[in-house]
């Protein structure tokens, strides 16, 4: 989770991601962390600018041979 998506952005006068949002975000990847969980996998959530979590998830985990992302449409 970037905090530059929730703190203080705001379009059109209204903030990017509110609370409804914001809670069905978390409990979409509570639903994708135990359905993996069930099929014998996992989810790593990090919170963090992007930028830097994921250097250091990288570092951290040692055997990582590909890295996908995607870029937020604006």
């Amino acid at each position: 989770f970037d905090p530059r998506h929730y703190l203080g952005t705001h379009c059109y006068g209204f903030p990017k991601t509110g609370p409804h949002r914001l809670r069905f975000l978390l409990e979409s990847v509570k639903d994708l962390r135990e359905t993996l969980k069930k099929r014998g996998s996992t989810l790593v959530v990090r919170k963090g600018k992007p930028e830097d979590v994921v250097g250091d998830l990288i570092t951290q985990l040692g055997s990582v041979s590909a890295v996908a992302f995607h870029e937020e449409v604006r």
